[in-house]
């Protein structure tokens, strides 16, 4: 498999410019930094961005096993949202309610400074602030939504609830009973941004080394299978990869997430559709699903329901799944059913990190120098920014507001050993999909994942 068979995204950069399916070269041997960044993805090189930034004299090396946006950070949908895994009702019970609205700010920022950024880099990443439309179409996902704008409205997120007609101002899809926008997400395309990450990072000084696997990460050293790195600082930006490092082999559950694309539609078919002001879009089911209008105008679409691979496995082989990408063209029909005879061009898919607790968290220990970021379950794109800022200033000893919010140094439990960590993934993963079947055949809300809760972080 090239690197333009990881996604779309992939694809098109390596269209225009064949040479970035070239790696870069690996680590020469034996070496030392001031820090180490482990994972070439968003938040590594985020990190690596803001440390250049605070102290341009610190010699910074960012490794990665494959090439950089390998992972989640090239194959995601492309939303950079204000979303974390938590929601904020869950976390002001856990943290507080003046710590739940801080994190809140925060998130809703860190969209603005990944634009920012992106604007003042001239990294050119199609980034679009269009915002997120969620569609109902069932009646207690009209009532999930209205809660969720209820929920927004208490903890100072802007959600405006819309009736059917409200919905198609945005966009026209089948069976809608009711909707919300919000306007806290942008869409991107995510290989551009981290390349585009990648080049200034190394303009500013950094190194950059690609095909060097991380064998093991210890205080103040990384041994990979190039060489030992020594540190200061030692940084493990690695997501689901984490579950394939020794020692943190429960922090993360890998679980598979899928996409397809059709090809580029035509204006008629759009005028139809809607999605003209760059918006995402989702609806209110329990299992996951999520899309955006590509600058190429194709539809690119997402979602969960792929299997968990007992023992935390990651292969290439598991990116597809035909029997789910099937799953969702059936679903985006159902959506927008004049797509019945479009095209799929692309089929895709690659793992999320998922903690026990579904708490994504960042911090930085300074007995081991050892920091960490991760466990976003698929909301990576924005909140890898704000890892990468907050590890920054832990590194360099700043105290921030950002070193203050609740996430820093959270310590999720870990997984349970297989085969119960199998057991009840997968029972969460068929649970969500016969609660929305249910649904929608009755019209009554499933209390099925009311009791799996627990297990989904609630």
């Amino acid at each position: 498999m090239t690197v333009a068979d990881l996604s779309l995204w992939w694809d098109q950069v390596v269209a225009d410019d064949p040479d970035a399916a070239r790696a870069r070269p690996p680590l020469d041997g034996d070496t030392t930094a001031d820090v180490v960044v482990v994972g070439g993805g968003f938040t590594g090189l985020w990190t690596a961005y803001y440390l250049l930034e605070a102290d341009p004299s610190l010699d910074v090396l960012v490794l990665d096993a494959h090439v950089v946006g390998f992972g989640a950070s090239g194959r995601n949908g492309g939303w950079c949202s204000a979303l974390f895994p938590v929601g904020p009702d869950a976390l002001a019970r856990r943290h507080g309610p003046e710590a739940t609205r801080e994190m809140r700010a925060a998130m809703r920022d860190t969209v603005v400074e990944v634009g920012g950024v992106a604007a003042a880099e001239q990294i050119d990443c199609d980034f679009r602030f269009g915002g997120t439309v969620t569609l109902a179409r069932t009646a207690p996902q009209v009532d999930r939504v209205a809660a969720q704008v209820a929920q927004a409205d208490r903890w100072g997120d802007e959600a405006h609830l819309l009736d059917p007609a409200g919905v198609a101002d945005h966009v026209r899809a089948a069976g809608v009973l009711a909707g919300s926008w919000a306007p806290d997400c942008a869409r991107l395309q995510p290989v551009r941004l981290v390349r585009g990450l990648a080049r200034v990072v190394e303009q500013r000084g950094a190194r950059i080394v690609e095909g060097t696997r991380a064998r093991r990460i210890s205080p103040r050293a990384v041994v990979t299978d190039q060489g030992t790195v020594r540190a200061r600082f030692v940084v493990r930006a690695t997501e689901a990869w984490t579950a394939t490092l020794p020692g943190t082999h429960r922090d993360l559950a890998p679980v598979y997430s899928l996409m397809i694309a059709t090809a580029p539609l035509p204006a008629a078919v759009w005028s139809q559709i809607g999605l003209d002001r760059g918006q995402t879009f989702t609806d209110a089911r329990h299992l996951v699903v999520y899309g955006q209008r590509t600058a190429d105008d194709r539809l690119a679409f997402g979602g969960r329901g792929a299997p968990y691979h007992a023992g935390s496995r990651v292969e290439p082989s598991y990116d597809r799944a035909p029997r789910v990408h099937r799953h969702l063209r059936r679903t985006l029909v159902g959506l927008f059913p004049h797509l019945a005879d479009v095209d799929v061009t692309h089929v895709w898919g690659g793992p999320l990190g998922v903690p026990r607790d579904w708490h994504a968290s960042v911090g930085l220990d300074p007995a081991t120098g050892i920091g960490w970021a991760g466990g976003y379950v698929g909301d990576g794109v924005g909140t890898a920014n704000l890892a990468g800022r907050t590890l920054a200033d832990l590194v360099t000893g700043a105290d921030t507001p950002l070193t203050r919010l609740p996430w820093v140094g959270h310590r999720s439990p870990p997984w349970e050993p297989e085969p119960l960590r199998w057991a009840g993934i997968t029972a969460a993963r068929w649970a969500t999909a016969w609660s929305d079947r249910t649904e929608a055949r009755t019209g009554r809300p499933s209390r099925v994942t009311d009791v799996l809760a627990p297990l989904l972080g609630g």
